[in-house]
């Protein structure tokens, strides 16, 4: 992967976009789908490994959920923005996907997200994840069979300019293709999967019906963003159940909005 591709300008408007409506929806969404994929891990001490975190947004719910921290990057400016977001709560390391620069089984769970789309051997990036992790590894995508592809992903000019002009040097998988890529790099294991935003990016927004529409997880490849959890071993997800807590009284009342 070119390094200079995710310079400060780029990463700053990489960081804008989550800013606008659409991007801000999409966000909600990809939120909503990584963490129903981890719901069934369990958390309080148990190491994570976002392998291509950028600025850190997706690590800092990571870190909300429970677990215990560390993104990787091939991009200064990425951990740049992700240091700053995150502070002493993760530890950060710049490094290639392809070849992680840590031990067999180092984490319990590791994630790929939205990465096999930018590296330059996208199966070896996913061999080098299966064999950090000791428990579980997250895969997610962009899906070439969605209207987002037909919206951003087509190279219909190569030389227009386009503030998602990232995505169109994108690799975008086909759900059958990313499915094989995986099994092929860990074999038999037990897969969940599911997808979220089926609409265009015109329906990303908090209207009817398409709010209710796109805050659906869908089955997997109908869906813009697509995803894949990967349990290995013999380890069985749980279900998180709420503990009973006694109700806190407040030093001082809460205004009403």
């Amino acid at each position: 992967m070119d390094t200079t591709m995710w310079d400060k300008d780029t990463v700053r408007r990489y960081e804008e976009w989550f800013d606008t409506q659409e991007g801000a929806f999409a966000l909600r969404a990809e939120t909503r789908l990584v963490e129903f994929l981890v719901s069934g891990w369990p958390r309080r001490g148990h190491s994570f490994l976002d392998v291509g975190c950028g600025p850190g947004r997706m690590l800092e719910t990571l870190y909300e959920s429970g677990f215990d921290v560390t993104g990787l990057d091939v991009s200064p400016s990425m951990l740049a923005a992700a240091r700053r977001r995150m502070g002493l709560r993760a530890d950060l390391h710049v490094g290639h996907a392809e070849h992680l620069p840590f031990e067999d089984n180092q984490f319990d769970y590791v994630s790929l997200l939205t990465v096999l789309e930018f590296v330059d051997d996208p199966q070896q990036a996913l061999a080098e994840a299966f064999r950090v992790a000791a428990r579980g590894v997250i895969v997610t995508m962009l899906n070439r069979w969605s209207f987002y592809y037909l919206t951003y992903g087509l190279r219909c000019c190569g030389s227009c300019p386009s503030s998602h002009g990232m995505l169109r040097e994108a690799t975008w998988y086909t759900p059958l293709t990313m499915r094989a890529m995986v099994r092929k790099a860990v074999g038999q294991h037990a897969f969940t999967m599911r997808s979220v935003l089926p609409g265009p990016p015109a329906t990303w927004r908090d209207a009817m019906p398409w709010k209710f529409l796109n805050t659906l997880l869908l089955p997997y490849g109908l869906g813009s963003y697509t995803g894949i959890r990967i349990d290995l071993g013999n380890l069985k997800t749980v279900t998180p159940l709420m503990a009973p807590t006694k109700p806190v009284r407040s030093a001082k009342p809460i205004a009403s909005p």
